[in-house]
């Protein structure tokens, strides 16, 4: 398992400096869009207005898009560039870290965690940052937690390479137990759906569903820069026809479990 304190340096370093957030749900590819747009169906079959806690919430994207909708949002983030980025949108963004939330018990609505879970690594900091983002939620409000999946992890890894006889001992713990292979993403853990079920429930909360974001099409999208109207539209279909379906949901980059804070 890797290092939390080094991931936490790690995440300062590409959010602050390498990597845009803000393009990755735009611009960046085909897929961002996809994602951002099943993203906010998935929030909004649950939710429809109300005081909403964005934790790890990047630029500020989700929260722009859900205070536009009548949402009254909060963001939190570990990285000052994003939480800059958020403020400069009109999002009310502060620095903070999902594991030690400043926030009173029961003060919104909903919880949103679409980062936080990949970035840690171990299940005792995972399950630490559901059981805050339950804590903060009044009972029988929602929480989103979001995780990346190891079935697509272990594919990008592996695929369109030779296969050695023996599998790295790498390639191995990622399908195995979903430690991270070295690279320049700081990612902590990748989830299948089962074990983000299990996780969010060992965090006191009742799971209402685990879904996958982008759907087994979502791969292509992510090598294209515009995939044209024709194609997008057949991947959110592919998308929402598939959310639900064990093993199939897996194909997603990003799994969202959907559960209620107990009354």
């Amino acid at each position: 398992m890797s290092d939390q304190t080094d991931i936490d340096a790690r995440i300062q370093t590409y959010y602050g400096e390498v990597f845009d957030e803000h393009a990755r749900l735009t611009t960046r590819s085909a897929q961002g869009p996809l994602e951002f747009q099943r993203t906010q169906e998935i929030i909004r079959t649950h939710v429809s207005g109300g005081r909403v806690l964005d934790i790890g919430g990047g630029a500020g994207v989700h929260a722009r898009a859900l205070a536009d909708g009548g949402f009254d949002v909060a963001l939190i983030d570990p990285v000052p560039r994003h939480v800059e980025q958020a403020l400069s949108i009109g999002v009310d963004a502060h620095v903070a870290d999902a594991r030690e939330l400043p926030f009173s018990d029961a003060s919104f609505d909903a919880a949103l965690m679409l980062g936080p879970l990949y970035h840690l690594a171990s299940e005792h900091d995972r399950v630490r940052a559901l059981r805050e983002a339950a804590r903060v939620v009044r009972p029988g409000g929602v929480v989103f937690a979001a995780g990346l999946s190891r079935y697509i992890a272990f594919g990008k890894a592996t695929l369109g390479r030779p296969v050695p006889e023996l599998y790295p001992g790498e390639w191995v713990a990622l399908a195995a137990t979903g430690t991270p292979s070295p690279g320049r993403f700081p990612a902590g853990h990748f989830h299948t759906a089962e074990e983000l079920q299990a996780e969010v429930t060992a965090a006191g909360m009742h799971v209402l569903e685990v879904v996958g974001v982008e759907g087994p099409a979502g791969a292509l999208l992510e090598s294209l820069q515009d995939a044209g109207e024709q194609l997008s539209d057949a991947a959110l279909t592919i998308a929402r026809a598939s959310a639900d379906l064990p093993g199939i949901r897996d194909m997603s980059a990003h799994l969202i479990a959907v559960a209620r804070v107990p009354e």
